[in-house]
């Protein structure tokens, strides 16, 4: 079995228009089992947030961070790592994201010497510098016998093989423009998370998309959503990881600018058994990405 990361966080229609940077960012891990980590996060980009775009920098290499101290922790035993995840991946896992974002987020304010609020409660100085590193998170990690899957904020995690497609976890919605937010105080309380168990060679081949907001705003509906990630996993079956990862930039351009005009990440881990399929696939290798330039595959 072969596995292939790509992805791009791309600038939104309307940012470009309005001259604002891609507050996105995405961050991709492979380690010695086989393992992987991804994640995603979409910095708020509003005007109290001027720096959300260190905010979901720091909260995907954060994210990665945590994930993989506790894959060493556990080694060669994950099995106990799942028991555990699946115990506690809501409160403490979510709980050492929460407090290790905000901590370097300060240490970020600091070492760039940017303004401090003329606030003298520390408590309330604190969560003010939090609110202009405003972003959403999410997650997930790969394993040969499980996965675990973690959000805060809007965001999608999808799975798509050859029976259809899935909804890796449901996302707890705010109607409106509001979403969760790291930066919100005791934010971990609002994170949701699941755990899979996972045969990592069943049902090849198979895909798993991690996408902001800025996607799947971009579709009429649901199902139209869902296509769009089913012709994703076709594109890459028949022409290759290569071939579907050289057009993302300009499919998820086009994407943005016929739908949403937000920015728009895609991070997409396909599994393969076919030697044809491996030799037009892309190594997986340790990146973090945050893409100022700026896409759904056309229809065949």
């Amino acid at each position: 079995m072969k596995r292939i990361v790509f992805g791009k966080s791309v600038q939104g229609a309307s940012h470009k228009r309005a001259g604002t940077e891609c507050q996105d960012s995405h961050k991709k891990i492979e380690l010695s089992d086989g393992t992987v980590i991804l994640a995603i996060a979409d910095g708020h980009g509003s005007r109290s947030c001027p720096y959300s775009k260190s905010g979901s920098s720091i909260a995907v290499n954060v994210f990665c961070a945590v994930m993989a101290q506790l894959h060493i922790s556990y080694s060669d035993k994950l099995e106990m790592l799942l028991t555990y995840l699946n115990r506690e991946g809501d409160t403490k896992v979510a709980q050492s994201i929460d407090a290790e974002w905000k901590r370097r987020v300060l240490k970020s304010h600091t070492d760039n010497k940017r303004d401090v609020p003329p606030i003298d409660d520390r408590v309330k100085l604190k969560q003010e510098i939090y609110k202009q590193y405003g972003t959403t998170l999410v997650g997930l990690m790969i394993t040969p016998s499980f996965l675990f899957a973690f959000q805060l904020g809007d965001g999608d995690i999808t799975y798509v093989d050859n029976n259809g497609f899935d909804q890796v976890l449901q996302s707890d919605k705010i109607l409106g423009t509001e979403t969760h937010s790291l930066s919100k105080k005791d934010s971990w309380k609002r994170a949701i998370t699941v755990v899979r168990r996972w045969d990592d060679s069943a049902s090849l081949p198979n895909l798993f998309i991690l996408s902001s907001d800025g996607f799947s705003n971009s579709f009429k509906d649901e199902p139209e959503f869902k296509k769009s990630c089913v012709d994703y996993f076709e594109m890459i079956r028949r022409h290759g990881a290569e071939a579907v990862d050289s057009n993302l930039k300009s499919w998820l351009s086009e994407t943005s600018e016929m739908g949403s005009g937000d920015d728009i990440t895609m991070l997409m881990a396909y599994s393969c058994d076919y030697a044809g399929e491996i030799n037009k696939s892309l190594p997986v290798k340790e990146e973090t990405i945050e893409s100022t330039e700026s896409g759904v595959p056309p229809s065949e």
